[in-house]
């Protein structure tokens, strides 16, 4: 299971904060997860307000 962050991101940083392991980076107003750090907990999933953290298909 992979998460990435779509389209629909409204930039807040609020998965970021949340990230204890900081997987999630901001490049040029867009955040990312990087793949060779995130353990696929999920926290981040939980505080984004509209859905934009999803699992890759």
């Amino acid at each position: 299971m992979v998460y990435i962050i779509s389209e629909d991101c409204l930039h807040c940083g609020s998965c970021a904060d949340e990230c204890q392991i900081k997987a999630i980076k901001e490049e040029d107003r867009n955040f990312t997860i990087d793949q060779d750090v995130c353990v696929e907990c999920g926290a981040c999933l939980f505080v984004c307000d509209v859905g934009a953290i999803v699992m890759e298909q």
